[in-house]
């Protein structure tokens, strides 16, 4: 039996670019002492393949429960299971526009219309560009719900060294609309005044 105070944090991972911001973010939250489910996609299959050294069961091995995208009767897709959220990291526009419509074909788009029905915090990292009419009326749509639409964009002002300090920065930064601190973020501190 699970304590009661335990906390638990659904991350998907889409078919869109950047499958890297997922697993960074089951990567940093392994031993914070959340527990995380995870669903990745079929097509988020490919891009993990494609994109980065890891397998798919090297993903799942990161999070503390998988549940398969066709598992509709998974704990997640019901709003008696308590989480803190849930974040798409990264969101494919097939994702966004079935949670904007309320479609909910698989186990993801189900668990982030779970979220937002429970008003608990829905980030998506939409991956797409440029954005035409619908995907921007969808949006709208979404953060009227109460989704956080947090596109992964990189910040300039931190001196990124390298492009895993940029997906390092932007996962810590998606981590703090959760209210989950870590030590990723290079804090803006304002401009150095010269004499």
């Amino acid at each position: 039996m699970r304590a009661k105070n335990e906390k638990h944090l659904v991350i998907g991972i889409t078919g869109a670019s950047g499958a890297i911001y997922g697993i960074r973010m089951l990567e940093v939250l392994r031993d914070s002492g959340i527990t995380t489910h995870l669903i990745v996609s079929k097509s988020a299959q490919l891009t993990i393949a494609s994109e980065t050294r890891y397998t798919l069961a090297g993903v799942q091995k990161l999070a503390d429960i998988c549940h398969p995208a066709t598992d509709i009767a998974a704990t997640i897709a019901s709003g008696s299971f308590k989480t803190m959220g849930m974040v798409i990291a990264p969101c494919s526009i097939r994702t966004m526009s079935e949670v904007a419509t309320g479609v909910t074909s698989s186990l993801l788009s189900r668990a982030a219309d779970v979220t937002l029905k429970e008003r608990r915090p829905l980030v998506l990292m939409v991956r797409e560009t440029p954005l035409h009419a619908i995907h921007l009326e969808n949006m709208l749509r979404l953060a009227q719900a109460g989704a956080i639409i947090a596109p992964p964009v990189p910040a300039f002002y931190t001196s990124p060294a390298s492009i895993d300090d940029m997906v390092n920065h932007t996962v810590g930064r998606t981590l703090d609309l959760l209210g989950i601190d870590t030590d990723m973020v290079k804090r803006w501190k304002g401009l150095k005044k010269t004499a």
